[in-house]
């Protein structure tokens, strides 16, 4: 028997600190990293999740049989609704392949009504973010603020030795799992699984408000096709694309679905809102399915479709709707952070971000 969910109160939110201040420093630290690939590569890429790994068109269906409980915010019984999905390697420089790291899993849905969230009105979207792992690696924007720095200093530096760590940490982070253990620090140097990420599970990590109450969404294989993906190797001799080359290879013969899910907050011990690295413990507190994500057949990536999507296309975890408000210190510290450094890249390259109000035509 499931404990009942919590209400959602504004109160759920505590701010601690000065995290106006340290917004500022993540500011700084991402325009650095913006900064530096421009100088390299004449193209601003993004501070985090620079190199796309497949670029999907689909739709969204939200389930007929959800429970009250679940029917919340855009999560209307029956609704159906267009999708872009970016797939995509966390750093901030176009990495290759052969440095595994772990993925994200961008969604954005297109259409949705609802009263909407500062900084995305007169939007129709609503964005979820999400990366491999359960949880954050911090638990607040300054051990954030922490990491990015330190990523900034990696940038484009010494990438034959990121490539010789990633195979050392890599058969390591493989025997923790063996016996049921798993380091993300060893995922996040390189030592996370050459696998094909189509298989993959992905969590937004840090909690969103649902509607009346509170969750953490994940995203898990659905179809037969997906499911047989999961754990299986990325031949990392196609060279710095692997991952690309072999996504190309998946999509253009099938398509296939992935489940969208919630889990509701129903301990406020158990399921903090402002630390975002604990992961929401699930064996008495599962998971529940909201909705079916299908893509079809497709070209995942192609210049046409970067264009698009890389290159014109932003995803915010604050574009969307007040009934699915961000909620934690990290998720407040992205509502100004991430504007600021879109706007530079933006600059930079000398084309503007724009937010559909339809599917564009990516080919």
């Amino acid at each position: 028997m499931l404990k009942p969910p919590l209400r959602y109160d504004p109160a759920v939110e505590v701010t601690e600190g000065d995290e106006d201040e340290t917004a500022q420093g993540l500011i700084d630290a991402f325009r650095g990293i913006v900064t530096k690939t421009h100088e390299d590569l004449g193209t601003a890429q993004r501070g985090v999740h620079a190199k796309s790994h497949a670029l999907l068109e689909g739709e969204l269906r939200v389930h007929d049989d959800l429970a009250d409980e679940q029917a919340q915010g855009i999560f209307e019984r029956g609704r159906r609704y267009p999708v872009l999905v970016r797939m995509s390697a966390i750093p901030g420089d176009p990495i290759r392949d052969s440095v595994s790291l772990p993925r994200g899993f961008s969604i954005k849905i297109i259409g949705v009504d609802g009263e909407r969230l500062p900084g995305s009105e007169g939007e129709t979207t609503q964005d979820f973010l999400m990366a491999t792992g359960p949880a954050f690696q911090a638990a607040r924007p300054e051990g954030f603020l922490a990491n990015v720095r330190l990523l900034a200093k990696t940038t484009d530096r010494a990438e034959w030795a990121k490539e010789a760590l990633s195979k050392v940490l890599q058969p390591i982070e493989r025997a923790l799992e063996a016996v049921h253990l798993e380091s993300a620090t060893l995922k996040g140097f390189g030592g996370y699984p050459a696998t094909n990420p189509v298989g993959d599970r992905y969590y937004t990590q840090a909690p969103l408000r649902f509607g009346d109450y509170i969750a953490k969404f994940d995203i898990v294989p659905e179809s037969d096709t997906f499911r047989a993906l999961t754990d299986q190797p990325i031949d990392e001799s196609r060279g710095e694309n692997a991952i690309r080359e072999s996504l190309l290879d998946v999509f253009a013969r099938e398509g296939g679905a992935w489940t969208l899910r919630a889990q509701l907050c129903r301990d406020a011990e158990a399921n903090p809102i402002e630390d975002a690295s604990i992961p929401w413990p699930e064996e008495d507190n599962p998971y529940i399915p909201l909705a079916t994500l299908s893509v079809p057949a497709q070209t995942s990536w192609s210049e046409a479709r970067a264009e698009t999507i890389d290159g014109r296309t932003a995803f915010r975890p604050w574009h969307g709707v007040e009934a699915h408000r961000p909620l934690g210190a990290v998720m407040r510290a992205r509502r100004i952070v991430y504007p600021a450094v879109q706007d530079l890249r933006s600059r930079l390259n000398g084309c503007p971000l724009h937010e559909p109000s339809r599917l564009p035509s990516l080919d």
